[in-house]
């Protein structure tokens, strides 16, 4: 089971920076309902590095189990819904895209080092602002934009626990899958900082 994990997890990391694609559009702006909502953070690149390194780093950096590993998915769900409802109402945060680069390039490097510091739960929650609030200002003007935001954070806490299912599988592993896992994040937000900038 875990060496099938690893062979998945190193495939993975190392197609993920050729999806790179830039974060607003990239569904075509079509947003609507439940199913659209919940996809969209299966489809987009940088939303599935983001969720599953999110996980992936609580696991592999926790200390104990509990509760440990769900403080930064909690801060990421929480601070992504609360970005979302700002983009709702017309807020406009500068440098959205590059922002969301930036945080692919620090959970990535949070993923290879395995690096545990206290403050990085409230980084993790400020960068969820930014993916949020770019969702929530394109769904300002839609039809059933609370089922659509309930969509993606059910799929965003999903992929968190995906992401923490293989961190805690990968603790004991070699260390290079998670230092490989990590560089391909890196190199996704590498690519898509480039694209922003």
């Amino acid at each position: 089971m875990r060496h099938n994990a690893s062979k998945t997890l190193a495939l993975i990391a190392m197609l993920l920076p050729l999806a790179a694609s830039a974060h607003t559009g990239a569904d075509g702006g079509v947003h609507h309902g439940f199913a659209t909502g919940f996809l969209h953070p299966l489809t987009g690149a940088d939303h599935l590095a983001a969720m599953v390194a999110v996980g992936l780093w609580s696991a592999l950096a926790a200390r104990r189990a509990w509760p440990d590993l769900l403080w930064a998915p909690l801060a990421f769900a929480g601070m992504l819904l609360v970005g979302a409802l700002m983009g709702l109402a017309g807020v406009q945060l500068p440098a959205v895209e590059p922002m969301i680069a930036a945080s692919l390039l620090v959970l990535g490097l949070l993923v290879a080092t395995r690096m545990h510091l206290p403050a990085v739960v409230a980084v993790v929650g400020v960068f969820a602002v930014f993916h949020g609030v770019a969702h929530g200002y394109e769904l300002a003007s839609e039809d059933g934009a609370a089922l659509t935001l309930a969509g993606m954070v059910g799929a965003t806490v999903l992929l968190h626990a995906a992401g923490i299912a293989i961190g805690w599988a990968l603790r004991r592993a070699n260390a290079w899958l998670p230092r490989l896992a990590g560089a391909a994040v890196l190199g996704l937000g590498a690519t898509l900082l480039a694209q922003a900038i």
